[in-house]
């Protein structure tokens, strides 16, 4: 950054280096790339992969409990479900007694799965090149701001 940025990002709040949305935006299509090409052999989509993380931390569950979860509305999460399902790594059950629920179970070959995706992890560390510390201080700091955001707008849907 030049020397007149320097200035100009002082008066200027609106210079797209400054905003938050713009480095958050990048930084995710950043990383989304590189889970694309870890994940491809896997045979899983990233939003694939995020389901899939909730299933092997708790299975079966229920698609309201996963939705809450993954902070994705039915709409979203219901053709993940199905492409799972499709794939043979997710069964999805009405309840017996409430025929309005529907659990998601792994089967099998998700529950296989979960061990190649273990080498997940420590690929997307060593691609980006970053320490663990830098990461985990990241996830700590994007955690605070997605609690303040869901605050927010919690209480513009109140106000």
């Amino acid at each position: 950054m030049s020397e007149v940025n320097i200035a100009g990002a002082e008066a200027n709040p609106l210079l797209l280096e400054r905003q938050v949305c713009f480095a958050l935006a990048v930084a995710n299509r950043s990383v989304l790339k590189i889970y694309r090409r870890l994940l491809e052999p896997l045979g899983l989509t990233h939003p694939q992969y995020l389901v899939m993380l909730a299933l092997w931390e708790d299975s079966p569950r229920a698609v309201k409990d996963l939705g809450q979860v993954l902070q994705l509305d039915s709409a979203t999460l219901s053709p993940l479900l199905k492409r799972l399902e499709s794939s043979g790594l997710v069964l999805r059950q009405r309840r017996g007694d409430d025929e309005r629920n529907v659990d998601v179970a792994l089967t099998d070959d998700g529950r296989a799965l979960r061990e190649q995706a273990l080498d997940i992890p420590p690929a997307v560390i060593d691609a980006l090149g970053v320490d663990l510390d830098v990461l985990e201080e990241l996830h700590g700091v994007l955690t605070r701001v997605n609690a303040a955001a869901t605050r927010a707008e919690g209480m513009a849907a109140r106000g």
